[in-house]
């Protein structure tokens, strides 16, 4: 089969190459611009395109499909020349349904938590040597790739994205999966470039969950108000789970989750990470999983990249790097951060980057997401503001907004770089979130630092 991706070199677009030359499609591509670590990961395999940019000459009446990245604009010259002849064109999302049609699809979806509870699952999968098709959001630890496809697995894993599919599709992803199992770990608004506004980014949720195939299952968390509102008003003919946080104890800077068997040692920690470990468990035991294989496994499950991933640790210091930058994940990210380290100060340093987080009703959503923290530093660089088009936003409305008083922000990159290179560190959690690089700040020398090098 004979596949050109336009936008290869996207996060998930550029796996999911990789993924079907492993199964021995034909693949090509073109993209205008390609990062690492896509562009290495592409060349590896013979894959980066000779030249970045758009070459209609590359979209051919030979080509079985083309795969429309959400980089990909609607007058981009290779999707037109690719409408001109009539070719089967697949937003990103169709092509993996297309991919799992006949397999037993699992599909976590939330706002929330979505990435950590698919690599969980995953984790204890492979663990347990039971392979699996699969699609998540990250890089994990002893996987070659985010996408792996096959003809013969019976089940596909899919982190269903609410995010839009393309520049001609506009439905969310997680929309067209259509689960046979599916999970929904919480709902706060989010995206709202697309969903304005809190009802229109619920509804999303609402078809999710009336998506499932009649007699599949929804696992859902009871803790969250609104996604315990969706599920249960849905007349869909499926089964629902609820879930809830299990019990679990913090002792000297380790979490212990109380199982069957007794206390057992967690290497990820926060109630939020514990929530999620509830709705894995569910979705393996759907699985096959029993609950004694599950908890062996996942007692090794060190986290997902970027989410709460350990970035240094030395002379009574540590610093953690989150991939946290809505409102409800930089709660509960620092709030988990605190809980583990209650006897070290925690500073909590914030990069405020996305569409939404500009916006000021969106910005009011901050309010007391770092009151965990025991000192808070907010950073944003004003031209992202106005690359976005948005009317500027002053530090005085983010202290505003946050509600703490003693809340530093910094609005240039060099000044920020300073306030967190040259501080004094003595028993103290450095935790970084964002979906961003902090301005460029050189995380090594942040590592050098709390290493004493």
């Amino acid at each position: 089969m004979k596949v050109h991706f336009i936008a290869i070199g996207g996060s998930a677009m550029h796996n999911l190459a990789l993924a079907l030359a492993a199964k021995g499609y034909q693949i090509t591509g073109s993209d205008d611009v390609i990062f690492e670590p896509s562009r290495t990961r592409l060349a590896q395999k013979g894959l980066l395109p000779e030249a970045f940019g758009w070459y209609p000459d590359k979209i051919t009446a030979s080509l079985d499909a083309v795969i429309l990245g959400m980089h990909a604009k609607a007058d981009n010259p290779e999707l037109l020349r690719a409408l001109e002849l009539g070719l089967k064109i697949y937003s990103y999302p169709e092509f993996l349904y297309e991919q799992s049609k006949d397999k037993t699809r699992v599909v976590i979806g939330g706002s929330h938590g979505k990435t950590t509870i698919t690599s969980m699952v995953l984790h204890v999968l492979n663990y347990h040597e039971r392979p699996v098709d699969y699609m998540v959001g990250a890089q994990l630890e002893g996987f070659d790739r985010m996408v792996h496809l096959t003809e013969e697995n019976d089940f596909m894993v899919l982190e269903g994205d609410e995010y839009l599919s393309s520049a001609l599709d506009p439905r969310p992803k997680f929309h067209l999966y259509r689960p046979n199992i599916a999970l929904l770990s919480g709902i706060a608004w989010d995206h709202i470039n697309v969903f304005p506004t809190f009802e229109a980014y619920v509804e999303q949720f609402r078809i999710f969950v009336d998506s499932i195939v009649k007699g599949g299952s929804i696992t859902y968390n009871l803790e969250d108000k609104t996604v315990v509102e969706v599920v249960e008003a849905s007349e869909n003919t499926i089964r629902k789970l609820g879930y809830a946080t299990p019990p679990y104890q913090v002792h000297d800077g380790e979490t212990f989750l109380e199982t069957p068997e007794g206390p057992m040692p967690m290497a990820v920690f926060g109630q939020h990470n514990l929530s999620n470990l509830a709705g894995a468990k569910w979705i393996c035991q759907n699985m096959g999983v029993d609950e004694e294989d599950f908890y062996e496994a996942i007692a090794t499950f060190k986290g997902a990249s970027k989410r709460l991933e350990l970035l240094a640790q030395g002379g009574g210091n540590l610093a953690y790097k989150d991939f946290a930058h809505a409102p409800s994940k930089v709660r509960a990210t620092t709030r988990a951060v605190k809980e583990q380290y209650p006897d070290k100060t925690v500073i909590a340093f914030l990069e405020l980057h996305t569409y939404s987080s500009f916006d000021p009703e969106f910005l009011k959503g901050y309010r007391g997401a770092l009151d965990a923290a025991d000192r808070a530093v907010v950073f944003y660089l004003p031209e992202s503001v106005a690359i976005k088009k948005l009317k500027a936003v002053t530090p005085q409305q983010v202290t505003g907004a946050f509600g703490r008083e003693d809340l530093k922000v910094f609005t240039d990159a060099p000044s920020f770089s300073q306030e967190v290179l040259q501080g004094q560190y003595r028993d103290t959690v450095l935790l970084f979130m964002s979906s961003g690089t902090y301005g460029g700040l050189d995380l090594d020398r942040v590592t050098a630092k709390i290493q004493g090098e």
